[in-house]
């Protein structure tokens, strides 16, 4: 089933749970320009007007969803809470499937019939449509009866899912939407109508990968310029920004678009993809079969070098059996040698033994003990008396220091002893008590003198300072508050002589005077009960403190009293200081008197030790000489003996050096025996035995059976031979140095290392190991021969294969290239035909398009990339000049408008076109906008081509004078999640067509009944 659609156009659209969108039905006018603007909460945004033509491109089977991988974008415009409104995301919920419904009609009205002529016309020809459900309505889901659907309207329903499938289809003959008085019930009622639609493909129903061809048969119906974010593809817009400003690719991408010439490109990369696999996968089996050659050649040259590993162990083997003949019959050989050797070590051993017995003999005779006792005891004589005679010295010498010591300080305790003056230790102790007592009464009338020297001159000191000082002093002290009498008066210094008559201001009482507190009078007077003559002034009157101890004269008289009390202190001060003086010297005086008593007592005492000392030492010298014959003597009796036994050693030592030598040739006869015991066992006679698997005289016959180059060969040579033979099997075996040995070959191998004779002892067991690893890979080593020479055949046929479908594939590509370099330049040049008309139509000279054919790119994931340069005349009769140069903004607008309706047109096939644009005129300047979008309706009237155009508010003005048809999506608050009622304007000529296709499609009220205006 194809091309179910056929030729009827698009005369209305409903949209149920599509972004926030109206589930009002809107009609819409073929064959002019229709523009949809929007009235959001603050501007035109957020109405839905991407969303509403988005989902006209995905009804009308536009490319740019890419319906052959799904429409998984289609799912993208599917209402959505949080989006919609903020707030209302808590109370709405996201939908997981909507509806995109088309009700799709012949061109023209004459398959329509009009509604009843109102009774009066209307003032405007603008009109809102209504809530539809009424009462009449059936229950088939059809709004009105067609009496006859044979091509007349069908409804196309667009089931739009959040998961895979994400999109189906469904259609049904004549009208089929849903109508219900609110926009809940319009849900539900479309969930039911679907349900009840049969299914378009037997039992499922058509997908998305099917669209285009069952409903248009591949015909293209829609062409789209998507500036937003529902587009499915980015594409170039030649409007949405100067023409000028757009690179000569980007234009070609931009009319590919319009022209369906993307699926072709692609197709084009897809068969360069495809040739770029088949040529990787031909080299890859030419580096497949190469790469096996090599391992295979490898692994052949393995089983080669194992083949002759083998040949080599055997060798190894033969020459290891050889070694051990050889060593078996020199064994042999030298154990004869060494059997003579053993018998005349033994013999040597034996005499040595008897020259031993007779010298020991000798030995034993000479060392008798009495001589030994006779010199130890003359030793211990000779050392007791060396001892004594060591310690009376030492005591001699500890008596003469002493005595030096006390003769020395004999002088300096007679010179102090002179101090004493004949007075004993007594006498100058009581002397000296005496003198202290009197310092220290001398001491105490100091410091009376000097506490009255003080007190005198702080009388002056008051006496000079004022008459009343030293009464405010005491006042101050006892915490009494008063002022001095004349510091209170303030009168001229003339009139203090005469401040009152007959009486003087100056002298007793009035400098003395101080004024107080009345109420602490009896403490001022007690305070100043040391200064008799003190007057105290109050409010209570004048009181005088004491009597004078003098007559007080004046301040002069006080100050000479205070001078004169202060001079006779300082005398006696000064008589107090004398006598201080006098006793200090004379308590300094008894001091060395009573040192000089004490130095007459230690001197005596000093003189007794002294005389002792004397008598000691010469007791001493006398005990000293008595005892040095006797040590002479002891001396020369342990000379002699030690002579007797100098003698005696030495002739013991001659002896026993010849005992040495003879029990050094034995133990060298025993050390030869054992050495040769030691070299006939070392010979291990019986285990080369055993090990050559026979007797000494089967191995010599081996080896006289030898040829004559190998018979005089020596053990080590055949081992060194054995050794190298095995190497080389070894590395023949195992050539590389990480190569898997056995776990068994491994170990002894690692046994092997660090001797010779390490070496030796597991060769055995190690050719052992190797030839049983040989032994086990050689029928493995055969089947791989077998299968590598198959493996061979079969990657040459294989190569083959691949390279001759690369052939083919470099062929087809070439003719595909061919091909769509054709069409490409075919689609161009209509293109640049119908450019041409559109300038030549509406007031330009002439337009084309100029497009090389550019090279196929090597990359096979690049885009075949082809460059089309707009060209017009500016002029009649002038050449064409490219788009690029400068030219006036209203000619680029104009020329940008013509060259998409002549991609449009092109695109077309003859058949009815859709162009959706999104942001219409964006890049228009003011001044050309009217003229651009009245461009747009003359073309899509004249060429019979819908052009549906999205537009800001600043284009509405210019839009609503030059457009077919206005329909105007509002949203008055973010709170509402769905937008209200749409407002469609049909003007001039279609008016009535727009009326008619709202009674059409929506069975709203009459025509003649009063329409509310839209405002």
């Amino acid at each position: 089933m194809e091309n179910v659609v056929g030729d009827r156009v698009l005369i209305a659209v409903q949209a149920v749970n599509i972004s926030r969108l109206s589930t009002h039905p809107v009609p819409t006018v073929p064959g002019t320009l229709i523009v949809v603007a929007g009235a959001g909460p603050k501007d035109s945004n957020g109405a839905g007007k991407s969303s509403f033509i988005a989902s006209i491109t995905a009804l009308l089977g536009d490319e740019q969803w890419r319906f052959a991988s799904g429409a998984k974008a289609v799912s993208e415009l599917l209402f959505n809470a949080e989006l919609a409104s903020g707030a209302g995301a808590r109370q709405w919920a996201s939908a997981d499937h909507g509806y995109i419904v088309g009700v799709f009609g012949p061109p023209g009205m004459d398959s329509f019939a009009p509604p009843p002529a109102p009774p009066e016309p209307v003032a405007a020809p603008d009109l809102t449509l209504t809530e539809a459900g009424e009462e009449g309505e059936q229950d088939s889901g059809e709004l009105f009866e067609v009496p006859d659907t044979s091509g007349g309207a069908i409804t196309v329903w667009l089931k739009v899912n959040q998961e895979a499938p994400h999109l189906e289809i469904r259609w049904r003959e004549g009208v089929h939407l849903a109508a219900s008085p609110s926009e809940a019930e319009r849900v539900a009622r479309a969930d039911e109508i679907w349900a009840s639609l049969p299914r378009s493909a037997g039992k499922r129903d058509v997908v998305a990968r099917d669209l285009t061809k069952v409903l248009y048969g591949d015909r293209v119906r829609c062409v789209s310029f998507l500036s937003t974010s529902v587009r499915s593809k980015v594409a170039t817009n030649l409007l949405s920004q100067p023409l000028n400003e757009i690179s000569p690719e980007r234009v070609f991408e931009a009319i590919a678009a319009l022209t369906g010439l993307d699926a072709e490109l692609e197709q084009e990369r897809e068969a360069r993809r495809d040739e770029h696999a088949k040529r990787v996968r031909a080299a890859q089996a030419s580096d497949r079969l190469a790469e096996f050659e090599v391992e295979s050649k490898a692994l052949l040259g393995t089983f080669d070098r194992r083949d002759q590993a083998r040949v080599r162990l055997a060798e190894a083997l033969r020459c290891w059996r050889g070694r051990q003949a050889r060593k078996l019959a020199d064994a042999a050989a030298k154990d004869e040698l060494l059997a003579a050797d053993l018998g005349r070590h033994r013999a040597a051993g034996e005499s040595a033994a008897e020259e031993i017995a007779l010298v020991k003999a000798e030995i034993a005779t000479l060392r008798e003990d009495t001589l030994d006792r006779q010199v130890s005891q003359a030793r211990k004589e000779l050392a007791a008396l060396q001892a004594r005679t060591t310690k009376l010295d030492a005591d001699r010498a500890v008596a003469e220091n002493s005595a030096d010591e006390l003769r020395a300080a004999i002088p300096a305790l007679e010179e102090t002893r002179r101090f004493a003056d004949g007075r004993d230790v007594p006498a100058a102790e009581g002397e000296l008590r005496q003198a202290g007592l009197r310092l220290n009464e001398a001491l105490k009338a100091l410091g009376v003198a000097d506490q009255e020297v003080s007190s005198a001159r702080a009388a002056l000191d008051d006496a000079e300072g004022g008459p009343a000082a030293a009464q405010l002093d005491a006042l101050s002290a006892a915490g009494v508050g008063a002022t001095g009498l004349l510091d209170a008066l303030d009168v001229a210094e003339q009139a203090r002589d005469a401040a009152l008559p007959g009486a003087r201001l100056r002298g007793w009482p009035h400098e003395h005077a101080v004024i107080v507190d009345a109420a602490r009078l009896g403490e001022a007077a007690q305070a100043l009960a040391a200064l008799p003559g003190s007057v105290l002034v109050s409010a209570a009157g004048v009181s005088v403190v004491g009597a004078f101890d003098g007559v007080a004269t004046g301040r002069e008289a006080r100050i000479k009293a205070a001078g004169q009390r202060l001079n006779r202190a300082e005398d006696a001060q000064e008589s107090a200081a004398e006598v201080v003086r006098e006793a200090e010297e004379a308590v300094a005086e008894a001091q060395r008197r009573l040192e000089g008593a004490r130095a007459g007592v230690r001197l005596a005492e000093l003189e007794a030790r002294l005389a002792e000392r004397r008598d000691r030492l010469v007791g001493l010298n006398a005990a000293i000489e008595e005892l040095a014959p006797k040590v002479a003597e002891a001396e020369r009796q342990a000379g002699a003996l030690d002579f007797r036994a100098r003698t005696r050693d030495m002739e013991i030592e001659r002896l026993d050096g010849r005992r040495q030598r003879h029990e050094s040739e034995r133990a060298q006869a025993r050390e030869q025996e054992a050495k040769v015991t030691g070299e006939r066992e070392a010979l291990r006679l019986d285990a080369l035995a055993a090990d050559w698997g026979g007797t000494v005289e089967t191995a010599r016959e081996w080896i006289a059976a030898l040829p004559e180059e190998e018979r005089p060969r020596a053990a080590e040579e055949w081992w060194r031979v054995a050794e190298r033979h095995f190497d080389q099997a070894l590395r023949d075996t195992f050539p590389e140095e990480d190569a898997e040995i056995p776990e068994e070959l491994a170990f002894l191998l690692s046994e092997r290392g660090g001797s010779t004779a390490r070496e030796q002892a597991t060769f055995a067991a190690v050719c052992g190991s190797l030839a049983s690893y040989l032994r086990g890979q050689e029928e493995y080593e055969k089947h791989q021969r077998r299968q590598i020479e198959a493996q061979v055949v079969t990657r040459q046929r294989d190569l083959a294969a691949a390279a001759r479908g690369a052939e083919e594939a470099a062929q087809s590509t070439a003719v595909h290239r061919a091909a769509l370099t054709a069409a490409i330049k075919a689609r161009l040049t209509r293109v640049a035909e119908e450019f041409e008309k559109l300038d030549t139509s509406y007031g330009g000279y002439g337009a084309t398009l100029e497009f090389p054919v550019p090279p196929a790119p090597a990359d096979p994931e690049q885009r075949w990339q082809w460059r089309v340069t707009p060209k017009w005349r500016r002029g009649e009769g002038q050449g064409f000049v490219p788009y690029n140069r400068r030219a006036n903004t209203a000619l680029m607008d104009e020329k940008a408008v013509k060259l998409v309706c002549a991609a449009a047109i092109a695109s077309s096939g003859g058949g009815h076109l859709c162009l959706v644009l999104d942001e219409l005129g964006r890049n228009l300047g003011k001044e050309h906008r009217r003229e651009a979008v009245a461009l747009f309706r003359r073309i899509g009237e004249t060429y019979g081509i819908t052009v549906i155009g999205a537009l800001q508010d600043d284009m509405e003005p210019y839009a609503i004078d030059a457009c077919g048809q206005y329909v105007k999506l509002r949203r008055s608050s973010d709170a509402m999640p769905y937008n209200e009622p749409p407002v469609i304007v049909g003007h001039d000529q279609h008016a009535e067509r727009v009326r008619a296709l709202a009674a059409y499609v929506d069975r709203g009220q009459p025509v003649g009944q009063p329409v509310e205006q839209p405002v």
